[in-house]
């Protein structure tokens, strides 16, 4: 979790009281965060600072990360202020900001979003702690800047309107910050590779054709995201109006960095809780819209669920008042008694179904207070996965005939899952990565075969035979999902020995039909009713005649009514193939290093859920 070290005095001051360190860490403890250090009567602290409170916050609550979010969640939760009202207001001169983003943007960094706080006030402390959140935020939620960074300006030394584009690091040319030399973007890589803090995220642009770039309407270089922003623009304690850009690969996370950074600032400002809108035009991705959206997101909750989680009886008033101590909005409903009405506002990013609602109002309510009760209504019995459960079965099994099991990573090189086996990559089948550390680790294995085969070439001095088998995920590219990938869950297992084992691994694969498939035989299979046979294939990971394929027959009853009754009648499916095996091919065994025989068989067991 993130520890943030703020000013131990000042956080009181904004507090409004001073606290023992006791009563600090009890406080603490009943908001839901943790003291972790009291730097007051340490004897390392430098004579110069200021004693400090490091205090750890949960690595969701983005609102949190600097010490406005601290003050302003612990006075709300203390119940010494109200939750703030953020307001989008227009631009002194009614001309909103506009930001164009080019369709170049698409190569590398196709999001944008913006915001303009006008008439902050700075002083030291206020301006460290607003690079400081940066900071936490980059290394948080933006997960070291690859999917979200940030720049912030002084409005008053560029002129809008804005282009965000995309082009070759020849052609961007500007001072970064702090610095007065004139640089382009390839030159500025090679300054900037041995620095300490910018060296480490030069790799997410460094390779690419084109570079994210904001300009201002002369052309002056605003940043180059995600790695510094131009010396032009940089904030001092004497700014007053600041812009803030947001460039990202999640559109969704480069919201709620911007949300963050009005929400704890926008304090500040000569008209506090205000931001002023940018419009970004961007017709190419249909992301043409004025941002930022301060409308707090609506949702329900149930209040039965709420009660029967926590042990309690609450009145939807009483949960609505403890729901006010940690920032969100609730009512009850008035179209269902037992539903709230829930307004989160920008600060709470985390708050995402109503079982967060229901933590907040334990929280609110008091852990210690709750009563040692079994809940309500919201006992479940455990029970496996169906999946797992097949599997389970499998291990079983091939344990109790004397197999052992293994375990060998999911990731294996291009190689050995497709040219060690005789097999050809049609490019629709393995998921690649995109940038993977070694040769031996580039695809998500599609078969445990090259598993196992690694297993027995390693314990080759072993004594014979070696029997071993794996049930496990492989992962196929699937368009038709939204992630574009599926996994699978298969069975394999192989025998080296003196001899092939080939009627070794027949039997195992005969003892898991006879478990898998209840009732199902290979006479069954051929008096064409339900069961399983092999086939003959022409497979050239196996001995040309010594491959066959695993083919099943399924059987289904399904009820119809007919003139009023109910009748059952049974469905043969056509058969369908679900795994493969034989004694595989010398050239395999050759290229896995193997000098012995080996038979393998290798099946799908999502065939029998």
């Amino acid at each position: 979790m993130p520890t943030i070290a703020v000013d131990k005095y000042a956080l009181f001051k904004a507090l409004g009281r001073e606290y023992t360190t006791e009563e600090f860490d009890e406080l603490c403890f009943e908001f839901g965060i943790e003291l972790d250090e009291d730097t007051e009567d340490d004897k390392d602290r430098p004579k110069d600072e200021a004693p400090q409170l490091k205090i750890e916050i949960p690595a969701n609550r983005y609102d949190m990360l600097c010490f406005e979010g601290i003050a302003m969640m612990l006075n709300i939760f203390a119940g010494k202020t109200s939750i703030p009202n953020y307001r989008v207001v227009a631009p002194p001169d009614g001309e909103i900001h506009q930001i164009t983003v080019h369709e170049e943007t698409t190569q590398i960094r196709p999001y944008i979003s913006a915001a303009v706080l006008r008439g902050v006030n700075f002083i030291q402390e206020r301006y460290d702690s607003f690079i400081a959140l940066q900071d936490k935020l980059h290394q948080n939620l933006c997960r070291q800047r690859t999917l979200v960074s940030m720049g912030t300006h002084d409005l008053d030394t560029v002129k809008g309107p804005f282009t965000y584009e995309a082009l070759r690091p020849e052609d961007i040319v500007f001072a970064p910050l702090n610095q007065e030399k004139v640089m382009n973007a390839h030159e500025l890589m090679t300054f900037y590779e041995t620095d300490k803090n910018l060296g480490r995220y030069l790799h997410i642009i460094r390779d690419s054709p084109v570079y994210p770039v904001v300009f201002d309407s002369e052309r002056t270089v605003c940043s180059l995201p995600p790695i510094i922003n131009g010396d032009r623009s940089k904030i001092t304690l004497d700014t007053r109006n600041v812009l803030i850009e947001v460039t990202a690969t999640d559109r969704t996370k480069a919201e709620i960095v911007t949300n963050m950074l009005i929400a704890m600032f926008s304090q500040y400002c000569d008209e506090p809780f205000t931001v002023e809108p940018v419009k970004i035009i961007s017709p190419h991705n249909q992301q043409t819209r004025e941002v930022p959206d301060v409308t707090p997101r609506t949702t329900t909750a149930e209040i039965s669920y709420i009660n029967a989680c926590c042990g309690l009886d609450l009145s939807a008033e009483k949960i609505c008042k403890l729901l006010s101590k940690m920032c969100i909005s609730a009512k009850p409903s008035a179209g269902n008694e037992d539903l709230l009405d829930i307004e989160i506002p920008i600060t709470r990013a985390d708050v995402l179904h109503q079982c967060d609602i229901m933590e907040d109002v334990a929280i609110a309510y008091g852990f210690n207070e709750l009563d040692r009760t079994f809940p309500k209504g919201s006992g479940t019995i455990a029970a496996p996965l169906s999946l797992n459960k097949l599997a389970d079965i499998a291990r079983l099994e091939s344990a109790l005939c004397g197999w052992s099991e293994v375990m060998p990573l999911i990731l294996c090189s291009h190689d050995e899952n497709f040219a060690w086996l005789n097999r050809k990559d049609d490019g629709k089948t393995a998921v690649r990565l995109a940038n993977p550390k070694t040769a031996e680790y580039q695809i998500v294995r599609t078969s445990l075969l090259p598993g196992l085969l690694k297993t027995i070439r390693e314990n080759r001095k072993h004594s014979l035979p070696i029997k071993i088998f794996e049930a496990s995920d492989v992962a196929f590219k699937d368009e038709s999902v939204e992630r574009k990938s599926k996994n699978e869950r298969h069975f394999a297992a192989a025998f080296c020995g003196k001899t092939s084992g080939f009627e070794v691994v027949h039997g195992l694969l005969d003892r898991l039909m006879a478990m898998l498939s209840t009732g199902a035989t290979e006479s069954d299979a051929v008096e064409q009713k339900e069961g399983y046979w092999i086939e003959s294939a022409d497979d050239p990971t196996y001995f040309p005649g010594r491959g066959a394929s695993i083919r099943i027959r399924r059987k289904e009853t399904r009820q119809e009514t007919v003139d009023g009754k109910v009748v059952k009648r049974e469905i043969i499916h056509e058969p369908e193939t679900i795994g493969t095996f034989g004694i595989l091919h010398p050239s395999v065994l050759e290229k896995f290093e193997i000098p012995y025989p080996v038979s393998a068989v290798e099946l799908n067991l999502e065939a029998f859920l």
